[in-house]
């Protein structure tokens, strides 16, 4: 008899006029695994925050920042649609060409916007936002090029809500007014990209130390500034291999260090152990003033706070700067980030730009102004209250997707304060595409976010086991391919 599982899945595929094989006879128990609770950094005196537990891995409860239903089911686009942004029906007519009115082609659009986002599972984006109350904005300019501290000549701008954002993740990594300086970046990229140079800055005959599995921001950063760097290899897990970094540190314990530590890495979601490399510096005995520590948190930096049991990112620790993106885990429309560091390094970048009559400490000139307005808005509506219940709902599904597909005899993997779930690659390429899954060789990943339901899980995981049916398991490229790796008994 077929499962229950799989008639829901099928009952969601109808609604989404989409099809399953009458072949497929999945069998499993649905296990619900729920974070246990953890008080808010922020409970105001001791106060406890109770959360509505059933809401927690279903549909975010905070559901007033879902703007059209990514929480909802698939969503189809018809092949008309499709036909309209093709190259010959968007070009930019010349003269007295034809094509397809403007207000026809936006629409389609959005319709194709709708269908790719409601089957979103391989990149780290929060879809559950509703910027509604901001469109009026959208009429200006609003440009904070220049120092977010220092106002320039150019009265457009949204500088207050900027210092709001950088004050909020001050005060979550725990470093002093006064003590700290930010700015609101394009993204993540940006921030490392700041980062690495004011590393460079502070330490310019240092060695940058990275994982293999690093982002490649962070190699690349180093190439624009010309930095002797030094990739270390991972463990199976994807964290950097702690052994190889401390014989590395020592072989050139005459130069100062540069580290880039990883707070979820691109495709495991692995967290490098920031204790344990301190340890290392410590043992070394290489001092404070001869290593420069940079975090990159695109996703997991807002996260980590409220993970129970996590350890924590602060900069009560010996460390000098955090980048971490706003559109992943806090969600928004438009790609941005937040870059925070020490305020003492910002002064050997600083100059000051009379044409803006600010100074200029960015990597950006002109800077998009509302992003912002958005990332102050989304914290001002959320707060901690509602920052925690995403991340513990964003967990507890990814053990969810976990056990589904462990029980379904996939390959996978999930990381311990991840919700990055690696597996092995399918192989239908229209399936991979369906769903946007990120790959790597032989491997594929799911990063679950608020917007990445157990609804969309089952018909996933139904899917999944279709391919396999028709074109069995993939077999590892080679004995140290990434899903040899991946079902390795050291991970």
């Amino acid at each position: 008899m077929m499962s229950a599982f799989l008639s829901r899945s099928q009952s969601h595929l109808r609604r989404a006029t989409l099809s399953l094989s009458s072949q497929s006879r999945i069998q499993f128990t649905r296990v619900s695994t729920l974070c246990a609770h953890k008080p808010s950094i922020y409970d105001q005196d001791n106060a406890t925050i109770e959360l509505n537990r059933e809401k927690l891995g279903s549909m975010s409860p905070w559901a007033v920042f879902d703007a059209w239903g990514a929480g909802g089911g698939l969503v189809e686009v018809s092949d008309k649609d499709l036909s309209l942004l093709e190259p010959e029906s968007v070009k930019i007519p010349w003269e007295d060409e034809v094509t397809p009115g403007e207000t026809e082609i936006l629409d389609a659009y959005e319709k194709f916007l709708q269908a790719r986002s409601s089957a979103h599972f391989g990149y780290p984006y929060n879809l559950m936002y509703d910027h509604s109350e901001l469109f009026k904005f959208m009429k200006y300019s609003i440009n904070n090029l220049g120092d977010p501290a220092v106002t320039s000549n150019y009265g457009v701008h949204s500088r207050q809500f900027e210092l709001s954002v950088i004050d909020f993740f001050a005060r979550l990594w725990k470093i002093k007014k006064g003590d700290y300086w930010g700015y609101v970046t394009t993204c993540g990229t940006e921030g490392n990209l700041h980062g690495m140079l004011l590393a460079r800055e502070c330490q310019p005959d240092g060695i940058l130390y990275y994982s293999k599995e690093t982002h490649y921001s962070i190699p690349k950063a180093a190439k624009f500034y010309r930095m002797n760097n030094c990739a270390i290899s991972t463990l199976p897990t994807g964290e950097i291999n702690y052994d190889e970094l401390a014989d590395m540190l020592a072989k050139n314990i005459d130069k100062p260090a540069i580290i880039s530590v990883n707070i979820g890495t691109t495709v495991k979601g692995a967290v490098d152990n920031l204790d344990r490399i301190l340890r290392i510096l410590s043992s070394l005995k290489i001092p404070r003033e001869r290593f420069h520590i940079h975090c990159d948190g695109a996703l997991f930096a807002l996260m980590l706070p409220f993970v129970q049991y996590a350890p924590e990112l602060s900069f009560e620790k010996p460390i000098d700067s955090i980048a971490v993106s706003g559109h992943k885990m806090l969600g928004c429309p438009m790609p941005c980030g937040i870059a925070l560091t020490r305020a003492k390094h910002v002064k050997k970048v600083e100059q000051h730009i009379a044409y803006l009559n600010s100074v200029d400490t960015t990597i950006m000139g002109s800077r998009n102004g509302q992003a912002a307005v958005f990332l102050w808005y989304s914290l001002r509506k959320k707060g901690i209250k509602g920052i925690k219940a995403d991340v513990e709902q964003c967990i507890d599904t990814a053990r969810y997707l976990w056990r589904v597909l462990s029980e379904n005899g996939i390959a996978c993997r999930l990381n311990d304060l991840s919700c990055t779930v690696v597996m092995e690659r399918p192989l239908a390429d229209t399936f991979i595409k369906k769903w946007q899954l990120a790959c790597e060789t032989d491997i594929a990943h799911v990063v679950v976010m608020p917007n990445v339901t157990k609804d969309k899980i089952d018909i996933f995981v139904s899917e999944f086991v279709n391919v396999i049916k028709e074109h069995g398991h993939i077999q590892p490229k080679s004995p140290d391919s990434p899903l040899s790796i991946l079902k390795h008994s050291k991970w």
